[in-house]
């Protein structure tokens, strides 16, 4: 049965926009302003200084493509990292990941999406002409963490053929059974890409 509820003025269009954000619809949206205006002290009024303070502070890496509040981003002015593996990820939630896992010490290109035919998304609209700065300055290896899908294998191909020229290293994160994943509970997908994946013992 299709929720007929409705709210009127400006705390419907405060819904329909939370309605907006990932994971979240209409009735989720409702209970979520509903919690902030009923807790405007704990909630409400905290989110709002958290919002500005990230609005006027908050901006996008030139070099990288990481949001950060200074200029170059933290990671590209480290002088720890190393600067000869670059890894390429779609959005700036997978470099998050991956430096939440503390796995990389390198450097990243984010690329603001995937390339797709159908969604009219090119080489263009993405952040690939910053690659041949950052392989300029010495990247001995390229990483691509991108996702197994199409969109992700097509964009892949394009930047191995992008770098052809390049003496540099491409490599892909390996793909298939995760840690603790039992096989009965795999998608194909995933099986054949592990079984494709296989190493020696």
């Amino acid at each position: 049965m299709q929720d007929q509820f409705q709210v009127a003025g400006e705390l419907d269009r405060l819904i329909k926009i939370l309605a907006k954000l990932p994971g979240l619809g209409p009735r989720s949206a409702r209970r979520m302003a509903l919690h902030m205006l009923t807790r405007r002290q704990e909630v409400l009024e905290p989110l709002l200084d958290a919002m500005n303070a990230v609005s006027e502070t908050v901006g996008e890496c030139p070099n990288c493509g990481n949001l950060d509040t200074r200029q170059p981003c933290s990671i590209c002015v480290d002088e720890r990292r190393q600067g000869h593996e670059l890894c390429v990820v779609e959005h700036v939630a997978d470099l998050w990941a991956m430096e939440r896992s503390g796995a990389f010490q390198g450097r990243y290109l984010v690329l603001g999406g995937l390339m797709s035919a159908l969604e009219g998304v090119g080489p263009d609209e993405l952040r690939l002409n910053r690659l041949q700065t950052l392989l300029d300055g010495g990247a001995g290896e390229l990483i691509l963490a991108l996702p197994a899908t199409m969109e992700g294998q097509t964009t892949a191909h394009y930047i191995q053929d992008m770098v052809g020229n390049h003496a540099v290293r491409v490599t892909s994160l390996a793909r298939g059974i995760p840690l603790g994943g039992e096989l009965d509970y795999l998608d194909d997908g995933t099986l054949k890409l592990a079984f494709g994946s296989r190493q020696n013992l």
